[in-house]
């Protein structure tokens, strides 16, 4: 029964981490995908997109965590200042690259 609670320990404590999978992603591969998908809106700001880079307007994003931004990133996001389609628009993107490009844009924009 010990090692069931240790585990869920653990587990609860990765949850609430909300960066417990952030090692996932691959910043370097994501700029690729960031550079074929993504920059058209995050260089320019377009429908309201968090500018690549701007600290202040990332910061928000970036407190909520990784799993959190890669999650509205492939699904797809509306906030209170823009929206942005499920996986940017292109569908053909794996959540994985998904995540690469989010791990690429955070690491611009800390």
């Amino acid at each position: 029964m010990s090692r069931f609670v240790s585990v869920a320990l653990v587990g609860a404590a990765m949850l609430v981490s909300g960066n417990a999978f952030a090692a996932n992603y691959n910043a370097a591969a994501g700029k690729a995908t960031y550079d074929a998908s993504c920059a058209t809106c995050h260089k320019t700001g377009m429908m309201g997109a968090p500018k690549t880079g701007d600290k202040a307007a990332w910061a928000p994003h970036i407190k909520k965590g990784m799993n959190v931004m890669v999650a509205n990133s492939i699904k797809g996001y509306k906030g209170a200042k823009g929206m942005m389609p499920a996986k940017g628009g292109n569908t053909k993107l794996t959540d994985q690259q998904v995540g690469n490009a989010v791990a690429y844009m955070v690491s611009l924009s800390k």
